[in-house]
């Protein structure tokens, strides 16, 4: 029989549409104990930059209602590292692996796809949400120009399938995605964080160390939806999409949408088990519909 979850996304023949977001899934190993990591469509593994970072200082992650918020501050133990350590010992869950970099200036994102094209990593995604040093602190994903620059450095420097991965703190994600779309993107994915803040009424002070923070959650969910429904409109390009998926529901949601696969983040936090809870419910509801293919729901909301 079969898989109705059976994917080729960017060449890369995955067991299911169903992807984990980076920086809620760590390496993947951390969650073998849960689920079958080979079950996974894919595992975007926690953002790496080109040398180590310890994050921000202070508190870090802050619950808020149907949502997080963090500032953690890319903490990873550097690309070598992950190259040398981490990657030969995560090869044995037979999963396939896309790395999320973030770099300071646009060379550095070429540097780090040069140094990812290798065997075991599956595809690239790029982290744009990040300031960009040599231009006085601009934020790479809310300017369509530097966005397309960030694209073409990795495009010049891996085989690799290059995946951009788009902020939702702009004003039009359409411009966002044509403009990567134009450089040479393979895919987007979105959405990422929303830029947010708490403050503590006792003590009359913001709550995170770092001040501001991605807001992630089900609390996104409805902006999420709207930006990957745009984003289809706008190009022919593969949408992973993301953003407050904690059900079955709020996955058929986003393949309704226009989304070609969906990546689950926060959730995995509350429950470990939920990639698995999700893909039985999505069975379900292929079965309901007399469905005999995920393919057979994307974009049917247009």
């Amino acid at each position: 029989m079969k898989n109705p979850f059976s994917v080729e996304l960017l060449g890369i023949k995955m067991n299911s549409p169903i992807i984990t977001a980076s920086g809620t899934f760590g390496f993947g190993e951390e969650f073998a104990d849960f689920i079958d990591l080979s079950s996974l469509g894919a595992v975007t593994v926690k953002g790496t930059t080109l040398n180590p970072r310890v994050g921000n200082s202070g508190i870090r992650i802050h619950e808020t209602p149907a949502g997080m918020l963090n500032s953690i501050g890319l903490e990873n133990p550097g690309a070598k590292v992950f190259l040398n350590e981490i990657l030969p010992r995560i090869k044995k869950y037979n999963m396939n692996v896309i790395v999320n970099i973030s770099g300071a200036t646009v060379d550095e994102y070429g540097e780090l796809a040069a140094m990812l094209d290798v065997d075991g990593v599956a595809a690239i995604e790029l982290n744009v949400s990040c300031p960009n040093v040599k231009e006085g602190g601009i934020i790479f994903g809310t300017d369509p120009t530097m966005a397309a620059k960030v694209v073409e450095a990795a495009k010049k420097r891996t085989k690799k399938p290059v995946i951009i991965k788009l902020s939702p703190n702009v004003t039009d994600i359409k411009l966002m995605a044509k403009a990567v779309e134009n450089a040479g993107a393979d895919a987007v994915s979105l959405i990422n964080t929303l830029l947010g803040m708490a403050i503590d009424i006792k003590t009359k002070k913001p709550v995170l160390g770092n001040i501001t923070g991605g807001l992630s959650g089900p609390c996104v969910k409805p902006v999420a939806i709207r930006m990957v429904y745009e984003v289809r409109g706008a190009v022919k390009l593969p949408i992973i999409g993301m953003g407050g998926i904690a059900s079955a529901e709020d996955a058929v949601e986003f393949f309704l949408a226009g989304a070609d696969a969906i990546a689950v983040g926060t959730a995995n936090f509350v429950n470990p088990k939920i990639t698995e809870e999700i893909r039985e419910g999505l069975l379900k509801y292929l079965d309901e519909n007399n469905c005999s293919h995920i393919s057979e729901i994307i974009g049917l909301a247009r």
